[in-house]
């Protein structure tokens, strides 16, 4: 799919990969829906980029939003071709501690954003762009769903996460086969260590450790090469239905 002049949501847009999808979608001539509730570092970048750019704050957890993103992009840009299915959240803890078993309702809340949530954009998503019609490649749309390395070596205290990313993982390739007569193409991304803001507030020598565990190039992903790959999914019309662990060989120790 081309993507010039095409609308992009991107969820959790407001900061980190998000923001490094939504810079370079739009400077690849796509209109562009930021989906976050950071409601200042949203309006803020939206404002940087200009007419082609909207804010709308939103939860991943309410119907309610997720149909309100879709209403402004339809609004504004006219229809929805691209979803970059990014917002999500963690909360660590071991299975059991020194008061007690995990909080369920921690578990619950990782579960609901992540995964249920990430369903919930991408069903509503699929929906408006199915009204589209096929392009010049005959498609409609294109979906990139955002998992983790964790789905495959979640470390001590991530089982909430890595469940909840696995999940994405996990429904990866049926979804695609079910939007396939849509004709909508379905891949995932699962990220490494990436120096977005969360791993910026670390201690240096934290920063480096972590760094040091990535085999080559041993270093911290920048977040412009996560969005180099969610451009390419966009543009290579062959990616369908697939994982890509983009984490420079990096396997997860336990902790």
């Amino acid at each position: 799919m081309k993507i010039a002049g095409k609308t992009a949501i991107v969820t959790g847009g407001a900061s980190g990969l998000g923001e490094a999808a939504v810079i370079r979608l739009h400077n690849a001539g796509a209109n562009v829906v930021i989906a976050d509730l950071n409601e200042e570092n949203g309006k803020a970048l939206a404002e940087k980029l200009g007419e082609r750019a909207v804010f709308v704050k939103a939860n991943m957890t309410s119907t309610d939003d997720i149909k309100n993103v879709c209403a402004v992009a339809k609004e504004k840009f006219g229809a929805i071709h691209i979803l970059v299915n990014n917002a999500g959240v963690g909360a660590a803890g071991r299975t059991i501690g020194k008061d007690g078993p995990y909080n369920i309702d921690w578990f619950r809340m990782v579960i609901e954003i992540n995964l249920i949530g990430a369903f919930n954009m991408l069903a509503h998503a699929a929906f408006e762009m199915d009204k589209n019609e096929p392009d010049e490649s005959g498609e409609k749309g294109v979906i990139i769903n955002v998992s983790s390395v964790a789905a495959f070596d979640g470390q001590i205290g991530q089982a909430a996460y890595s469940a909840s990313k696995a999940g994405v993982v996990g429904m990866t390739l049926p979804i695609a086969r079910d939007l396939a007569r849509h004709c909508i193409r379905v891949c995932t991304i699962a990220p490494g260590i990436f120096d977005t803001p969360m791993m910026k507030a670390l201690p240096e020598p934290a920063r480096q450790s972590l760094a040091q565990q990535v085999p080559f190039p041993q270093r911290l992903g920048n977040p412009d090469e996560f969005a180099m790959l969610v451009e390419q999914i966009v543009v290579n019309g062959y990616m369908n239905g697939e994982t890509i662990r983009l984490d420079g060989a990096i396997r997860m120790q336990p902790k």
